[in-house]
C-alpha cells in the first residue's frame, strides 16, 4: 500500500499539493462552524439511579435539581424587611415566568433558613429549568443571567447555578483556544525554523499541522450528526492535533534530508521516506487513536467526545504527514535541506547512550529513582466533583459562590431529591424523620412535613411533594451542611441509600449524579486499562516482531504516566502552585481529566517509543549488534523524538495560562509528561533496559516470529558508513549522520 502510495506521490506532486490546500480550504470552513454545534454535556451516567430519579422528577412531579440561583441581597437592612420580602416575592415570580423556566423556589416562599444568609442580607431563589444542557446554557441562560443581574429596586441580584458555572466554563474554554491558537502558531513555526535552520522546511511542518487541526474540527462536524462532542475537544484537537502534525512532518523530513545525504534523488528519496518511515507514522497514528478510542467504552458523553477528537486528529495528522506533505518534498526539493552541513545534537546523543550502555544498572537505577519521588504524590490521590472553582476568582458565578460558601450553612441545590414513584405520602413521615438522623443532615422536606434530627420541625406542604398526574407517589428533599458534602458525598449518598424505605425509592440530586458518574467511570477502568495495553502489545509487536519490547513499553509507559498523576496531585489537589498560576485547590481531582490524561499521554509515550524503537531496529536487523544498535537508534532517533517532544511540550504548556482549571491540568501535567517520556524514559531508562536484556529484546515464540514475517512492520535497512562503536563488540555501527 505505502509503495503505490510512493509511486502516486512521486507521479503526480502538483497535483496531491493543490488538493491538500483545496481540502485545507473546506476543512477550516467547516471547522469554523464546528465550534458553534460542541456540546455542553453534564456530569452524568445515562441510565444510573439518579438519572432516573431526575427523570420521574420532570414528568410526574414538574420540578427537578436546581440549576439556576440567584442570590439577592439586601442594598439596606434585611431580607426580612418589608421592602426587601417584597422584592424578592416579585423576583420569584418573575423569574417563574421567564421563557424556559420551570419549577422556582425561595426564601420567601418556602421560609427555610438555610436559604437565609447568616447575617440575614442575602437570600436565595432557585430556579429548575428543564431541558438538555445545551438548550438550558444556550438557549435560556444568557436572556435570564442580562434580565435579571444587577440592582433591582432595593436589593442586587446575582446570578449562578450548576448550568451557569459550566456556561461561564464554555466561554472561557473558547477563549482559551483563541488564544492558544495565537501562541501556539507563531511559537512552533520560531521552533520549527530553530530544528530545521531552513524557512521552508518550517512552514511546511506547520501547514502539516494546521491541516491536522482544521481537519480534525471538519471531521467533528461529521460526527456530531450522530452522538455529542463535548466543547472541550476541540481544545485538544488544537493541541494534538498541532503536536502529532509536527511530529509526523519531522520525522518524515529528517528521513528525507538522510536519503539526500546519502547521495538518493529527490524522488527516490521521497519515495524511500513515504515507505520507511511513513510505516512508523501509519502505525504510530493507528497506537495514538487507540489510546484514545477506548475513551469510547465509556457510555457518557463528555468522555466519548474526547475518543472521536483522538481519531479525527490522528486521521488528519496521518493524512496530511503521508500525503501532502511528501508530494510538497518533491516539488521543493533541496529547499527544505540544510544549506551547508552544520552540528548536529545526534552527537551529544550518542554519547549519552553510549554513556547508559556502559552502566545501564546505576544509570537506570538512578532515573527510576528520580522519577519515583516525582510520583510519590500520586499515592495520595483523591477524587472528587469539580464546582465553580475551575473558573477564575474574578469569574461571576465564582464570585455568587464564594459568597454562599462563607455565608450559608448550607446549599439547598445540592439538596438530594429522594424519589418515590409509587409511594404513598402519608407513610414518608417516618422515613424522613430517619434520613434527617444521618451525620450531616440538616432537613429534610416531605410531603409530611419539615424534619430535622429525627423530629417534625414544620408543617407539611403536601403540594409540592405530590405527583401532578394523579397517580400517585412522592418525592423527599434531603438537605445536607455544606461541610458534609465538602468533606465526602458519596459516603452521604450510599448512607441514604441505605436507609430503609417503605417504599420503593431512587435517590438523585446534583451530588448523586456526580457520585454515579464517577462510579461508572471507576467501574470502566479496569476495561480501559487493559485495552490499552493490549494495544500496546499488539502494536509493537507488529512493528518489532518481539513479545519483550511491548512488555517493558508498558511498563516504561506506567512509570512516565505516575510522573504526571504525581504532578496533577502536588501542584492541583494539594494547591502547591495555587497562587503562580492563579486557581484554588478544593483538595481533589474530577477523575475525568486524569482518565482523558491517561488516554493522551500513553497514546503519546507510544508515539515516541515507536519512533525510536522502529530506529533500533533497523539497526540491529542491519548490523545484528544488540548494543551497538541501541546506540546509533538512540542517537539518530532522539534529536528528532526530543525537537518533537519540545514542541509538543510548549503547546500543552500554553494551557498553563487558561482560566479553566481542567485545562490548566491538562496543560501542564501532559507538558511535564511529553517532556519527562523523551528525556529520561527514552533516553536513558529504554538504552538501560534494552542493554540489560540484549538479544532478548527481540524474542517471540517461533510461531509469532512467522505471523511478524507474514504482517509486521519493517523498514528497510538504509547503507551508511560504520565507525565502530568503542565496546561494543565485533559487529560495527555507525554513528549518526548529521541531519
Amino acid at each position: 500500500m505505502l509503495s503505490r502510495l510512493a509511486g502516486l506521490v512521486t507521479r503526480r506532486p502538483a497535483w496531491l499539493v493543490a488538493a491538500g490546500v483545496i481540502a485545507a480550504v473546506v476543512a477550516a470552513l467547516l471547522a469554523s462552524g464546528t465550534m458553534t454545534r460542541l456540546s455542553l454535556n453534564r456530569f452524568e451516567a445515562p441510565g444510573s439511579e439518579s438519572t432516573r430519579a431526575r427523570d420521574v422528577l420532570a414528568e410526574r412531579f414538574g420540578t427537578g435539581v436546581p440549576n439556576v440561583t440567584l442570590l439577592v441581597t439586601a442594598r439596606e437592612g434585611t431580607v426580612d424587611d418589608p421592602r426587601v420580602a417584597a422584592a424578592g416575592r416579585d423576583l420569584t415570580r418573575r423569574l417563574a415566568a421567564h421563557p424556559g423556566a420551570g419549577d422556582v423556589w425561595s426564601y420567601w416562599t418556602t421560609g427555610q433558613d438555610t436559604l437565609r444568609s447568616r447575617d440575614a442580607r442575602g437570600a436565595l431563589v432557585l430556579a429548575w429549568v428543564p431541558g438538555s444542557a445545551d438548550h438550558v446554557r444556550r438557549d435560556v441562560l444568557p436572556g435570564l443571567a442580562r434580565a435579571f443581574t444587577g440592582p433591582s429596586g432595593p436589593v442586587r441580584v446575582e446570578v449562578g447555578g450548576g448550568d451557569e458555572v459550566f456556561r461561564q466554563v464554555m466561554e472561557e474554554s473558547r477563549s482559551d483556544f483563541t488564544r492558544a491558537e495565537l501562541i501556539i502558531v507563531p511559537m512552533v513555526l520560531l521552533a520549527l525554523w530553530w530544528v530545521y535552520r531552513r524557512l521552508a522546511a518550517a512552514l511546511l511542518t506547520l501547514g502539516a499541522g494546521l491541516l491536522a487541526v482544521a481537519g480534525s474540527l471538519a471531521l467533528l462536524r461529521g460526527v456530531l450528526g450522530f452522538a455529542e462532542v463535548s466543547t472541550f475537544a476541540a481544545n485538544v484537537c488544537l493541541v494534538m492535533g498541532m503536536g502529532l502534525g509536527v511530529d509526523y512532518g519531522l520525522f518524515m523530513i529528517f528521513r528525507f534530508r538522510e536519503e539526500r545525504l546519502g547521495g538518493a534523488p529527490v524522488r527516490a528519496a521521497v519515495a524511500t521516506t513515504v515507505r520507511t518511515a511513513g510505516r512508523t507514522v501509519l502505525f504510530s497514528g493507528l497506537t495514538v487513536a487507540a489510546s484514545l478510542a477506548v475513551l469510547l467504552v465509556f457510555p457518557f458523553p463528555f468522555l466519548a467526545s474526547f475518543g472521536y477528537a483522538g481519531i479525527a486528529v490522528v486521521l488528519a495528522a496521518v493524512t496530511a504527514a503521508l500525503v501532502v506533505l511528501p508530494a510538497a518534498l518533491v516539488l521543493l526539493g533541496s529547499r527544505v535541506e540544510r544549506r551547508r552541513p552544520a552540528p548536529s545534537s545526534s552527537s551529544l546523543w550518542y554519547g549519552a547512550a553510549l554513556a547508559v550502555t556502559r552502566r545501564p544498572l546505576i544509570s537506570g537505577g538512578a532515573a527510576l529513582l528520580v522519577l519515583g519521588l516525582l510520583g510519590a504524590p500520586f499515592l495520595g490521590l483523591r477524587f472528587g466533583a469539580p464546582d465553580d472553582r475551575v473558573l477564575p476568582a474574578s469569574a461571576p458565578a465564582r464570585l455568587l459562590y464564594d459568597q454562599v460558601r462563607t455565608g450559608f450553612t448550607a446549599e439547598d441545590a445540592d439538596a438530594l431529591r429522594v424519589v418515590a414513584p409509587t409511594g404513598d405520602a402519608a407513610a414518608a413521615g417516618p422515613y424522613a424523620a430517619a434520613l434527617s438522623r444521618l451525620e450531616g443532615v440538616v432537613r429534610v422536606d416531605s410531603a409530611a412535613g419539615t424534619f430535622g434530627g429525627g423530629r417534625r420541625t414544620g408543617d407539611p406542604a403536601p403540594a409540592r411533594f405530590t405527583a401532578h398526574d394523579g397517580r400517585g407517589g412522592t418525592w423527599l428533599s434531603v438537605v445536607a451542611s455544606s461541610a458534609r458534602l465538602e468533606s465526602g458525598a458519596g459516603d452521604l449518598i450510599r448512607a441514604v441509600r441505605a436507609v430503609p424505605a417503605p417504599f420503593e425509592v431512587l435517590v438523585g440530586g446534583s451530588p448523586a449524579e456526580m457520585t454515579d458518574y464517577h462510579d461508572g467511570v471507576a467501574g470502566r477502568l479496569p476495561l480501559v486499562a487493559a485495552l490499552i495495553v493490549l494495544v500496546t502489545l499488539v502494536v509493537l509487536f507488529l512493528m518489532t516482531g518481539s513479545v519483550v519490547a511491548p512488555l517493558k513499553t508498558s511498563l516504561l509507559n506506567l512509570v512516565s504516566l505516575s510522573v504526571m498523576f504525581g504532578a496533577l496531585v502536588w501542584v492541583f489537589q494539594d494547591g502547591h502552585l495555587a497562587g503562580p498560576l492563579a486557581f484554588t485547590p478544593t483538595g481533589s481531582i474530577e477523575p475525568s481529566i486524569p482518565i482523558l490524561m491517561f488516554c493522551v499521554a500513553y497514546g503519546l509515550s507510544m508515539d515516541y517509543e515507536i519512533l525510536l524503537l522502529a530506529r533500533i531496529k533497523e539497526e540491529y536487523e542491519r548490523t545484528g549488534d544488540p548494543r551497538g544498535s541501541v546506540v546509533a537508534g538512540v542517537s539518530r532517533g532522539a534529536p528528532l523524538v526530543t525537537a518533537a517532544a519540545v514542541i509538543l511540550a510548549l503547546s500543552f504548556a500554553t494551557y498553563a495560562t487558561s482560566g479553566v482549571v481542567f485545562l490548566k491540568e491538562l496543560g501542564i501535567g501532559m507538558a511535564l509528561t511529553v517532556a519527562v517520556d523523551a528525556t529520561v524514559i527514552r533516553a536513558v531508562l529504554v538504552p538501560a533496559l534494552m542493554r540489560l536484556t540484549g538479544r532478548a529484546n527481540w524474542w517471540a515464540p517461533a510461531p509469532l516470529r512467522r505471523l511478524h514475517r507474514r504482517i509486521g512492520l519493517t523498514e528497510t535497512p538504509v547503507p551508511h558508513p560504520v565507525p565502530s562503536v568503542p565496546g561494543a563488540g565485533s559487529n560495527a555501527v555507525h554513528q549518526p549522520d548529521r541531519l
